[in-house]
């Protein structure tokens, strides 16, 4: 069955006392279940509809969307674990399943995990994969230093954070290098630092040079002009630099400087504010 784990435009053949029976490519049908319906369909409509299976792994049609479809990566939460696998929360009533086979390590109830949607041709089901460099490529030698790219943050280790990238490619953000709070799960925008030998990714949160700089000055010129004052300064504990403004106190001091010498901001000794000028 082509459209399952996919979102497909189906035609409605007919209706029963349990909802709409919709046509497959493959000439077979696929309950849409009463409670999906709104009651203003008629036989021909074409719906737009999730195609999963439920809990005795017949095929079923939804008009939610998942978190994930079939060969994509998500971060999703763990809501139980059995002795046979876990049960992860990707969006729909019923939970999505990662056998134990499937596991990279031992899972958590509560916690979130880089998972693969796949389909399992033994049962005809889908299930979920946390085995994630089973699918991951070298990066190609086009991801030069410097370069843009999108991330999916997906698990923090005592090295840093983990990163996903065009669903094929490992990266890596290091912690000592990291100065803001980070979710996982989110999409961020990256530069990378480094392609290593292996084809994994070292990569940063903000681009080379001087333009990280331009960046951080500009947060605090917004801040400034907000509040209108910063208690920070050159002598300020890096801890308090880093909860105020997510920098580093070596960017901090960068920042001031240049915004000192375009005059934008005055230097006191218990702060910085904006120039009178």
């Amino acid at each position: 069955m082509k459209e399952l784990g996919l979102v497909n435009r189906l035609l409605i053949n007919r209706f029963t006392d349990f909802g709409a029976y919709l046509a497959l490519s493959d000439g077979d049908e696929v309950l849409l279940p009463k409670g999906y319906l709104t009651g203003e369909e008629q036989a021909g409509d074409e719906v737009t509809v999730f195609v999963y299976t439920d809990s005795e792994d017949r095929p079923v049609a939804v008009t939610d969307t998942p978190l994930i479809l079939l060969d994509e990566f998500g971060v999703l939460t763990c809501k139980e674990v059995t002795s046979f696998g876990a049960f992860m929360d990707w969006g729909l009533l019923k939970d999505l399943f990662v056998p134990n086979a499937e596991m990279a390590k031992p899972m958590t109830a509560g916690q979130k995990y880089l998972i693969r949607l796949c389909a399992d041709y033994r049962s005809n089901r889908l299930i979920g994969v946390s085995k994630y460099r089973e699918f991951m490529y070298p990066a190609p030698k086009d991801y030069m230093p410097g370069n843009e790219c999108q991330g999916l943050i997906f698990e923090k280790t005592d090295l840093g954070y983990k990163v996903l990238l065009e669903e094929r490619y490992e990266g890596l953000l290091y912690a000592n290098e990291v100065f803001q709070d980070l979710t996982l799960g989110e999409t961020r925008k990256l530069w990378v630092k480094k392609r290593r030998e292996d084809g994994k990714l070292d990569l940063q949160l903000l681009p080379f040079g001087r333009v990280k700089y331009e960046e951080g000055a500009e947060k605090i010129l917004q801040l400034l002009q907000e509040k209108g004052f910063l208690p920070l300064h050159d002598k300020s504990e890096p801890e308090a630099i880093q909860k105020a403004l997510g920098m580093s106190k070596k960017q901090f001091k960068q920042c001031i400087g240049q915004l000192y010498k375009a005059q934008e901001i005055t230097i006191h000794e218990d702060g910085i504010s904006l120039s009178k000028d």
